[in-house]
């Protein structure tokens, strides 16, 4: 499989679509020092390629919020390399971290992370309104992405009047909004039942397919694994499999 994300400018350079979207090598992220220093990610290495969903495995602790974190390019490693859609995140300054973030990566929180007083419709419009996104092309996208996560009729409820799973589908949406290259979500199942959970890994595989974006998607559900291209097992801060 090797579907491709819309390449446009969007405040990085768009660079060829036959490298992976995401290049990890011999990444190690430690905190503390001395003999209190924690060693989170020990030499970690993967790639993932474009139009592919990747889980991270792991019990808590195990290094993948962390990796994620440092995909996502809100955390800096200790050592070790991350490219990602052709840019090494190491010669990014902050803006362009921003950048990167605001425009090529979607984020799916366990939490869901709406805010409460905005209607499902505004939360999945505020990225592309940090992005000065026209009104009207804004309103059009927020409607066919509540289109694609079932939830059209629900547009104007609050996070409030929605069950979790509901939450999480607007949050699929809103990581969505600005049209990315790298889905990362971090146990965006983690506070479903198991049938809700089911669905909305069914729904982010859905996703990757009509988007034709990359997915890391970081569980400790093994009922959500057949649902993935490919699985990498995370065991103190190493991938063993």
């Amino acid at each position: 499989m090797d579907e491709h994300a819309e390449e446009r400018d969007a405040g990085v350079a768009v660079v060829g679509s036959a490298a992976p979207m995401v290049e990890v090598a011999d990444l190690h992220r430690s905190f503390g020092s001395g003999a209190g220093q924690v060693h989170a990610l020990r030499g970690v290495s993967f790639t993932a390629r474009r139009g592919e969903l990747t889980a991270l495995r792991g019990r808590s602790g195990s290094g993948k919020t962390t990796l994620l974190n440092l995909v996502g390019g809100l955390d800096r490693p200790s050592s070790g390399t991350i490219r990602v859609d052709g840019h090494d995140l190491s010669e990014l300054g902050e803006e362009g971290l921003l950048a990167l973030r605001r425009d090529r990566i979607g984020f799916v929180f366990q939490s869901f992370g709406l805010i409460p007083i905005l209607s499902a419709a505004e939360n999945v419009g505020v990225p592309m309104r940090l992005r000065r996104t026209p009104a009207r092309e804004r309103e059009e996208r927020v409607h066919e992405l509540l289109a694609l996560v079932g939830l059209a009729d629900h547009a104007d409820q609050r996070p409030g009047e929605l069950s979790g799973g509901q939450q999480q589908r607007v949050a699929i949406a809103r990581a969505l909004a600005n049209q990315p290259s790298l889905i990362i979500a971090d146990e965006p199942t983690g506070q479903l039942d198991s049938d809700t959970g089911r669905a909305i890994m069914q729904l982010l595989r859905a996703v990757v397919r009509s988007e034709g974006v990359t997915a890391l998607v970081a569980t400790h559900d093994p009922n959500l694994m057949e649902l993935a291209d490919r699985v990498l097992d995370l065991r103190d801060g190493q991938i063993v499999a």
